[in-house]
């Protein structure tokens, strides 16, 4: 969330989502799925943040225990491709059994060379 490359981060129970208060009234606890939307006007760097993670795979299902990418721009043409739409730059993880900072520091490295 407070990387200089993500402009939001979509995750129920932090406290800045819209219904925090109900997930709270809703939820014990919180599972491992959650989107961040890239500060970037271009496709092409999306593609290269997914790319470039060496631990964390890219892919839509959701069932294992290993650490998951899918951005929305897969689904999307190039072409159809809006940065103005912030959806079009999001990425939803979901995060498996690895240790947390293996994780970050996939996650930072990726970051950095978009």
């Amino acid at each position: 969330k407070q990387h200089p490359a993500v402009e939001s981060v979509l995750f129920p129970l932090d406290e800045t989502f819209p219904q925090y208060e109900l997930a709270k009234k809703q939820m014990r606890g919180a599972g491992g799925l959650f989107t961040f939307i890239l500060k970037t006007k271009k496709r092409e760097d999306i593609v290269r943040f997914c790319e470039s993670l060496q631990h964390i795979r890219m892919a839509v299902s959701w069932g294992g225990h290993e650490s998951l990418v899918i951005p929305k721009c897969a689904g999307i043409k190039p072409p159809d491709f809006d940065s103005s739409n912030p959806l079009h730059r999001s990425v939803r993880m979901y995060v498996g059994l690895e240790e947390s900072s293996y994780l970050i520091a996939d996650l930072d490295q990726g970051l950095n060379k978009k």
